[in-house]
């Protein structure tokens, strides 16, 4: 068996001799002989596969328990794990560009001359809640004020008292004048961590009760987001709808990682598993956006989503002349489906004001 010395093995496959060295002791590469007076490692030369391997994924930033998982694979099963891998990455690297963006932005207009303020514009909004055919219960709560939108979908035994409880935690911010865009996300993750207090406590620590949360503050000029768990929140803009925010799902986890197809999840069987949901996990998303005249947002329930294709909740938002009109017609779409859970929808429209 051919051996080369630490040093060696180090040079041709990447990785250092103090990594090198912490990998033995954690199981993950183990040398093919050590010298019993010296101590001195030594490695085959048909190790160099899984050394160039293991520098790799640790260049990508995978931790150490997973490449160990990944380097006892297979060719096709490690590529899968590592694709699964590297669309987590992906997924979480955009949240945080959008935070990082709107952190740009701000600190540079902190330094800035003081600018003209941007024009003005009203939110003008309607929610509608309805059980279904199938719940023998509405667990959802919708809200839709001056500044304030929002939608919980509440589950397990204490589900409609948890929606209920995130939601009246919220409507405070819709009490006091706008905040500006430079501390609305702090006002709103605050407000968010005080929702998840409020559903502890009328769930009493129950982990089979919580609510998902989608929010949305206005700003005057613009709307701050927050989201946990599978409700969602739609733009409607220029024609085109755009989901503006991601689920906290297993079954999306399994659409980011590519172990499922879009036609594979509509009928997975954990397609209401949740991942995150507020009184479990205190950390929604949270980002900014710009509002433009003509815009109109959807904040609903997976009723909607689970019963109504995109496509068909395009047509009908983009054909509503009003968010009364929309959200009626929305639900009504949902129970025409066969309205197997509750559904709710809240749709802002921004408009510029009148006179």
């Amino acid at each position: 068996m051919d051996l080369l010395t630490i040093g060696a093995f180090a040079k041709a496959s990447g990785l250092s001799p103090k990594a090198l060295r912490l990998y033995d002791e954690l199981g993950l590469l183990r040398p093919a002989r050590v010298d019993p007076y010296t101590g001195y490692r030594y490695y085959a030369v048909a190790q160099l596969d899984r050394a160039r391997l293991v520098a790799w994924l640790r260049r990508l930033g995978m931790p150490l328990a997973e490449i160990r998982a990944v380097a006892a694979l297979s060719g096709a099963d490690a590529a899968r794990e590592v694709r699964a891998y590297w669309a987590r990455v992906e997924a979480e690297t955009a949240v945080r560009r959008d935070l990082a963006a709107f952190l740009v932005t701000e600190l540079t207009e902190s330094t800035e001359a003081p600018r003209e303020e941007p024009t003005m514009l009203e939110l003008r909004c309607a929610a509608h809640s309805d059980r279904g055919h199938v719940r023998p219960a509405n667990q959802d709560t919708v809200y839709a004020g001056r500044r304030l939108l929002a939608v919980a979908d509440g589950f397990g035994p204490a589900g409609a008292p948890a929606s209920g409880a995130a939601v009246e935690a919220l409507r405070f911010l819709d009490e006091e004048d706008g905040p500006r865009p430079g501390n609305v996300l702090n006002l709103l993750a605050d407000a968010v961590r005080g929702a998840g207090d409020a559903v502890r406590d009328v769930t009493e620590g129950d982990q089979e009760a919580g609510t998902t949360l989608t929010a949305l503050l206005w700003t005057g000029s613009g709307l701050a987001l927050a989201h946990i768990g599978d409700s969602r929140a739609y733009l409607l803009r220029g024609g085109g709808l755009f989901r503006i925010t991601h689920d906290h799902s297993v079954v999306q986890s399994l659409l980011d990682e590519g172990r499922l197809t879009p036609a594979e999840a509509e009928s997975h069987p954990q397609r209401s598993m949740l991942l995150k949901a507020l009184g479990a996990d205190p950390d929604p998303d949270l980002r900014l956006h710009e509002a433009r005249p003509g815009d109109r947002y959807l904040l609903c329930s997976d009723g909607l989503t689970g019963a109504v294709p995109d496509d068909r909740i395009r047509e009908l938002l983009a054909a509503a002349p009003d968010p009364e009109t929309a959200v009626r017609s929305l639900v009504d779409a949902a129970n025409t489906a066969g309205g197997p859970d509750n559904v709710s929808c809240v749709v802002g429209d921004v408009v510029s004001p009148v006179g």
